[in-house]
């Protein structure tokens, strides 16, 4: 008898093993969603509504206990809502239909482009040899290379993973920087944590650079605030570039690498270059498509009301008439799927919430309690709750599934400008990810090649919290204002 301590194969599968780890992850979303499903809903609340937050935490703390993947306990979730009554069964699946979801989903399968080309690298290694002759000037090459790519590839764990990640560990080990034999601080160390805070950043440029940042937009649209592509661009274009300039700066002044010049690097890169050859048909295709979607992105809405989905849908329709990419690219762009799932799971339980009352219940619940303050405290109170509670996450969508519909509503109760109020907690839905080493996809993937100490991590993370802080809210706030969000 095959022992329940030890995984048992099954079909080629390894079940789970019975241990009481692995069912407290389930246990302990089943138990939240039941309690707040059988309280009384307070005065104002109807049933429904209640019943559905009741599944909604549930799914959140499933998300986050992970006892099966994202998707598959969005599912359950759906399933569950339908199964109670809670919703209509096309209530349930109405998040399927979501134009803003699918703006992510394509721009997934749009960033493949990128990778089967060789254009993401072929970016990465030019800007290495503009920039790469010192170690500062490499941290910039790279976060160069995310910056540039960040508009068209919606996982920052691809951009910083897949693209920049193993140029970095190429050129660390070209240097002999190693953690084999604990050469990390020569050069690996400095620009994993370079690369790092950069991806965080040019995460919250872009409205596809993250795929929660959607996921916000959507949540403030049920709230009636639009945040087109171009919006959120022009309004992170300032503190963005000045975050990504200070940022490399600030971890080379604090945490110096100690090689200090790279003059093989800029000849590394120039090498990988001439390896590749000339730009490939395939490659000029996916730089002219790129192009496309950014005029379409920032122009398209108001010149020719073309909205950034059918931009999307445009830009992937190019890409397999010209076979850049071919409809098995398209099927086999997992990370693509397994979005459109969760991704129409959470943004359908929202919807519901808010159409149910549940949220403008709760918005004028807690504007009761902060009336009589001015909108700036309250607002800089709330923004700084919502950034540090990132240390209870493990995920961003996690946290804005949770967080962002209700701290926003709660900000236009105390008075704070609409689209003010939903860009900021938008923005701060990715720099809250530059704490932790599990806050976000990218952070186990850098972290996990060894080279930072957890201490290190936490401690930089943490001093570099409050620099974007600053620098989002009071060099920001001054280029908000000149825009007119306030």
């Amino acid at each position: 008898m095959a022992s329940l301590t030890k995984p048992v194969k099954s079909g080629g599968d390894i079940l789970e093993p019975f241990r009481f780890s692995y069912l407290l992850r389930w246990i302990i979303p089943i138990l939240i969603g039941t309690i707040i499903w059988f309280l009384p809903p307070p005065a104002g609340v109807e049933l429904a509504a209640w019943h559905l937050l009741a599944i909604f935490v549930a799914t959140i703390v499933g998300i986050i206990a992970k006892p099966l993947p994202m998707g598959a306990v969005a599912i359950i979730g759906i399933m569950m809502t339908a199964v109670t009554g809670t919703l209509s069964t096309g209530d349930a699946l109405s998040g399927f239909g979501n134009t803003t979801i699918w703006l992510i989903v394509i721009a997934f399968f749009i960033s493949r482009g990128f990778i089967k080309t060789g254009l993401g690298a072929r970016v990465a290694y030019l800007f290495m040899t503009i920039l790469g002759k010192k170690t500062l000037g490499l941290s910039y090459g790279l976060i160069a290379s995310d910056l540039v790519l960040a508009p068209a590839i919606p996982s920052n764990t691809a951009r910083a993973g897949g693209v920049v990640f193993p140029i970095l560990i190429s050129t660390t080990k070209a240097y002999g920087s190693n953690v084999e034999d604990g050469t990390q601080r020569k050069m690996g160390a400095f620009l994993t944590l370079a690369a790092f805070q950069g991806t965080i950043i040019t995460s919250a440029m872009f409205l596809t650079a993250m795929a929660a940042n959607p996921l916000a937009a959507q949540l403030a649209s049920d709230q009636g605030i639009d945040i087109s592509w171009g919006t959120w661009a022009i309004a992170a274009l300032v503190p963005g570039i000045i975050s990504l300039l200070i940022i490399p700066l600030l971890i080379y002044k604090i945490y110096p690498p100690e090689i200090k010049e790279t003059p093989a690097a800029a000849q590394i890169a120039r090498d990988k270059l001439a390896e590749m050859g000339k730009m490939k048909t395939s490659e000029w295709i996916m730089l002219a498509t790129f192009f496309l979607l950014l005029i379409l992105w920032i122009f398209g809405p108001n010149s020719l009301d073309m909205d950034a989905t059918t931009a999307a849908l445009l830009g992937l329709a190019v890409l397999l008439l010209s076979t850049v990419l071919s409809w098995n690219d398209v099927l086999n762009e997992r990370g693509a799927w397994d979005t459109l799932v969760w991704f129409a799971a959470l943004v359908m339980m929202a919807t519901q919430l808010n159409k149910l009352g549940l949220i403008p219940w709760f918005s004028d619940t807690m504007g009761g309690l902060v009336s009589g303050f001015p909108w700036v405290p309250a607002f800089l109170l709330l923004a700084l709750v919502y950034f540090y509670s990132h240390y209870f996450f493990a995920s961003n969508t996690a946290h804005v599934s949770a967080m962002y519909g209700s701290f926003l509503a709660v900000a236009l109760v105390v008075g704070t400008p609409p689209l003010l109020a939903a860009l900021v907690l938008a923005f701060f839905s990715n720099l809250f990810s530059s704490m932790t080493h599990y806050g976000t996809g990218p952070a186990p993937v850098l972290y996990g090649s060894g080279y930072v100490a957890m201490g290190d991590w936490w401690r930089i993370g943490a001093l570099i919290s409050v620099v974007n802080i600053v620098i989002w809210l009071g060099i920001g706030g001054l280029w908000w204002k000149v825009l007119g969000l306030w």
